[in-house]
């Protein structure tokens, strides 16, 4: 994939008209009276900062929650209200809960806080739920399991479901409903995704409530950065000789910056080799059509990706 001209590439956006601004990592967001613009930007994140920007992958992000939404309705509403713009999602505005759901299918991870580390370290007993002994990396659950987080601009906090109540974060009644819900919603996206080739192997929610005190799905759904995929025709083959899953990577690029600089603390970084940005946007284009079973078909249009967005959004002014 030939690099991306920066007029296709959407670094940030700066509306005067949409209401009130908050910038995310990767999402602009406008907050209206009794509904939110959600502008999922080309930025990527990653040692809390901005490493580079990947054409596409906003949109990517974007269309992927788009698809979930629609295949999960169903099972809980959700806040879309529409798609304007590849990039954007007009959704409705509600409270936040402070926990995410996080839901796990396999034993995995490398990091202090995943299963797989934590089971090596002796730990059997999670709070809702046991793991047997003699469990290998990778393994397939028995049955999905709820590992939740608080929600913190700073640092998420691992916390049991009996945590979340005494701390009197969710009402039991709410915690309930958004545990069975978050196990069907796996469940539901394990099954697409098995039909297209690919093993949903663990992601998170996140849920709010809306004025009429309904508990809804927010933020995002399945994408490739809430959620890890395997290939699914090669994972018994690599997990039999000992290898690991074949996985979307991304990793790659926070590799380079490491090898590069000290992405930590230096206060410029140098910029991201433009092969591998187009390899990491081909990669997300590429999850893209695997995840929905249709071609991604960037909009052709010949004009700035702003512009486009500007456009589709006039509807949506508010007087200052």
């Amino acid at each position: 994939m030939a690099a991306a001209s920066i007029d296709y590439i959407l670094e940030g956006t700066d509306f005067k008209n949409l209401g009130e601004k908050k910038t995310g990592k990767v999402r602009d967001v406008y907050l209206q009276e009794d509904k939110v613009i959600l502008i999922s930007t080309d930025r990527h994140s990653s040692f809390d900062r901005i490493i580079a920007h990947v054409p596409h992958k906003g949109e990517v992000l974007n269309r992927i929650s788009a698809f979930w939404f629609d295949q999960t309705k169903d099972i809980i509403p959700n806040h879309l209200l529409a798609i304007p713009d590849p990039n954007v999602a007009l959704v409705e505005r509600c409270k936040p809960l402070p926990v995410e759901v996080v839901v796990r299918g396999y034993i995995t991870g490398v990091t202090d806080t995943s299963l797989w580390v934590l089971y090596q370290k002796g730990q059997r007993d999670f709070g809702n739920f046991t793991l047997p002994d003699n469990m290998t990396k990778n393994q397939k659950l028995e049955r999905p399991v709820l590992t939740p987080t608080t929600k913190s601009d700073t640092h998420d906090r691992p916390i049991t479901p009996k945590e979340i109540r005494d701390e009197g974060l969710v009402e039991e009644n709410i915690w309930n409903t958004i545990a069975a819900k978050a196990v069907a919603l796996f469940e539901r996206g394990q099954e697409i995704a098995a039909k297209n080739g690919l093993i949903l192997v663990d992601t998170k929610y996140e849920f709010g409530i809306d004025t009429k005190g309904n508990v809804l799905l927010i933020d995002e759904v399945h994408t490739p950065d809430s959620s890890r995929y395997w290939q699914k025709d090669t994972y018994e083959q690599r997990i039999g000789v000992g290898e690991e899953p074949e996985f979307f990577d991304k990793e790659f690029l926070r590799l380079w910056f490491i090898e590069h600089c000290n992405p930590y603390t230096d206060a410029l970084l140098p910029p991201a080799p433009p092969e591998l940005i187009a390899e990491l946007s081909r990669r997300y284009v590429q999850i893209f059509e695997q995840i929905t079973g249709t071609s991604f078909g960037a909009d052709s249009k010949e004009r700035k990706v702003i512009a486009r967005i500007e456009d589709n959004l006039k509807k949506y002014y508010v007087s200052s």
